[in-house]
């Protein structure tokens, strides 16, 4: 029983006038009960026309007469008036072929058991190992600016209650049908629960073709909101036709030439432009790829996260694979010897590798070695024991002397941004390996330890200035101890603010780093060598071994 209130009544009368479908009047009547919209949709235009022609009805046996007379609260349609109401063959045959003026169809043609056997063949066809899963839906941009119209007239009928109808009052097309596929995918995928968050995402996009005009009367109303990008298929994206939607007075967006739904049936298929029911477009790998008229759904399955730390200890290994011109010059990579152990444990197709700063190729990273995270993509498991993932570390560990890994563990989405938080304010330790010009002694030793918070000014150095771009940026070195070796060799120990190019602090780049080692101690300076010693990041939790 659908749980209506007296005031609903307009409404439901004035949406179902205009084409739109059951469903959709369930959502502008702010009815938040999942259940309500599981209903077939046959059913649910029965009982809403049961209720809105039992004018007389509402009461029964267990109802007082201060109940009936309370728009509070929910109204009950009694047996009766439901057998009055039941549609006629006509009326059924109409609410079948036609094509709602709100959601294009998707709660209607697009929300039932063969749409949930699709998805689950998909999910069983890949072999995903889950007990959850999260609904991604994406839709047509257009449906936005028939919400957008339907409210408009809506919250007028409310007002003249006496009541008020915020827009996100209104059940939106994403959350209605989540909560319909829920009762539906479930028995489909042996028992998997459809959740707001899990390891495995399935998206389905929806696109209607025949209606994409009803976005383009807002690009001259609003043509600061439609910019064209290279990457960009259409202006008319979802995010800038509801930025104009907020920005466009309710007086010109009636005015301007959105197309009204009409009252008849064949006027309403003139005027919605919705006589078609939608097209689904393909999701793949992550990345969506669009096809206008594609009838086909695809999966595309979220990211799981792995994070821990490594150490470096080869002077010849880049952290991500080096390329000059499209040739590859060296064999391996940080990245590569990691991912590829994770990315089989857990039968991924591709990983995304990020982590806390990174070294140049002949620099080590020692002590407890530099927090990172990988991003499998299109992992057929979601998770593993926490025996298994230890495995999966000695394998990495065994795998090669040039690298280990410590503290693997999977961690969230949010947790992950831990990693990057106050990039500019964490500290880094360095060892470094000096020779100078001119004989240096234990006087220059003893100045050199004295030096504390000193502040450098960093032009983009040289050696990375293809990549970076041109600025001047200001770092701290907090504090520095030198040890002396010989007479133009000396171990220098920095600890300064992330960010601060060290190489170029030493030999100074021809100037561009300011103060320098060499300005310091009067003579020129090199650098030989260089190990990250610490990389001070509370982040990923430290494991017990």
């Amino acid at each position: 029983m659908l749980p209506l209130k007296e005031k609903d009544k307009v409404i439901i009368r004035k949406l179902l006038a205009s084409g739109c479908c059951a469903r959709c009047v369930l959502r502008f009547c702010c009815i938040g009960v999942p259940d309500a919209y599981r209903h077939t949709r046959q059913e649910t235009l029965r009982q809403l026309h049961a209720f809105i022609g039992a004018a007389g009805d509402r009461t029964s046996s267990e109802s007082t007469p201060e109940e009936g007379n309370n728009d509070s609260q929910h109204a009950v349609v009694s047996e009766p008036a439901r057998k009055r109401s039941k549609l006629e063959p006509e009326e059924a045959a109409e609410e079948e072929s036609s094509v709602c003026v709100l959601c294009l169809g998707v709660l209607q043609h697009l929300s039932d058991v063969s749409q949930a056997v699709q998805i689950a063949d998909a999910v069983k066809k890949e072999k995903y190992e889950v007990d959850a899963l999260v609904l991604s839906i994406s839709l047509p941009a257009q449906m936005c600016v028939r919400e957008h119209w339907c409210w408009l007239h809506v919250k007028e009928q409310v007002r003249a209650k006496c009541g008020v109808l915020g827009r996100h009052d209104v059940v939106q097309v994403k959350e209605a049908f989540r909560w319909i596929m829920q009762g539906l995918l479930a028995p489909e995928l042996g028992g998997v629960a459809v959740v707001a968050k899990s390891a495995l995402e399935v998206s389905v996009g929806f696109t209607h073709p025949e209606t994409d005009g009803d976005c383009h009367f807002l690009a001259s109303a609003c043509p600061d909101c439609f910019k064209a990008t290279k990457n960009k298929q259409s202006v008319f994206t979802r995010m800038a036709v509801v930025k104009a939607l907020e920005k466009i007075p309710d007086g010109k967006f009636i005015n301007g030439r959105v197309r009204r739904p009409g009252r008849s049936a064949a006027a309403r298929r003139r005027t919605s432009s919705a006589s078609t029911r939608p097209s689904l477009w393909r999701v793949r790998g992550g990345k969506r790829r669009q096809r206008a008229n594609q009838r086909r759904t695809f999966l595309s399955f979220s990211f799981s996260l792995r994070s821990g730390r490594y150490n470096k200890f080869c002077r010849s290994l880049p952290q991500t694979p080096w390329l000059i011109d499209g040739q590859r010059r060296m064999e391996s990579s940080v990245e590569e010897l990691i991912a590829a152990p994770v990315m089989a444990a857990f039968a991924a197709q591709g990983f995304n590798f990020s982590s806390s700063g990174r070294e140049d190729v002949d620099v080590r990273t020692l002590g407890n070695g530099r927090p990172f995270a990988l991003e499998l993509l299109n992992p057929r498991k979601s998770k593993l024991s926490e025996e298994k993932t230890k495995d999966v570390q000695e394998l990495i560990n065994a795998s090669s002397e040039k690298i280990r890994v410590r503290d693997l563990q999977m961690v969230s989405r949010d947790a992950m941004s831990l990693m990057k938080e106050g990039e500019e304010e964490k500290t880094k330790s360095y060892q470094a390996l000096v020779w100078t010009q001119k004989s240096i002694g234990k006087d220059d030793i003893a100045f050199i330890n004295h030096i504390k918070d000193l502040s450098v000014a960093q032009k983009t150095p040289l050696r990375v200035l293809h990549r970076r771009t041109l600025a001047v940026r200001r770092r701290l070195i907090h504090s520095m101890s030198a040890e002396l070796l010989d007479r133009h060799h000396l171990r220098l120990g920095l600890k300064t603010q992330a960010g601060t190019y060290i190489k170029e602090f030493v030999h100074g780049d021809f100037g561009r780093t300011k103060p320098n080692l060499c300005q310091l101690l009067h003579t020129q300076t090199d650098i030989l060598q260089l190990d990250v010693q610490s990389v001070d990041v509370d982040w990923p939790p430290t494991l017990p071994d």
